[in-house]
């Protein structure tokens, strides 16, 4: 879920590589929300820098209840440094990884 479409068309394709998934794709933290609540994916790529609703306040949202206890939430963000990693997990992502994610960090 990332509001650059070109990232999120890149994110799908690098998960296309790693098998057959079923890839859904949302440009703000509104949709993004929404998506996740219908689908129940077992894993979110999700920018924290999203329009309408930022990363943190979704995975806040996600994690508020129990149907998301065990979907994998991964932070992939421009957002680099150390306070961003430590705000991210403290959000309740479970990784953080800096964009572009390469396919081994993706696997990891």
């Amino acid at each position: 879920m990332d509001d650059n479409r070109g990232a999120a068309r890149l994110q799908a394709k690098l998960l296309e590589k790693l098998g057959p998934h079923e890839i859904r794709i949302a440009h703000d933290g509104h949709d993004a929300l929404l998506i996740a609540k219908q689908f129940r994916p077992e894993m979110v790529l999700l920018d924290i820098g999203l329009p309408r609703l930022n990363g943190y306040e979704v995975t806040k949202q996600l994690r508020s209840g129990p149907e998301f206890d065990a979907t994998l939430l991964v932070a992939v963000t421009g957002y680099g440094t150390d306070e961003d990693r430590r705000r991210a997990l403290e959000s309740g992502f479970d990784m953080h990884l800096v964009k572009p994610p390469s396919l081994d960090a993706l696997c990891a």
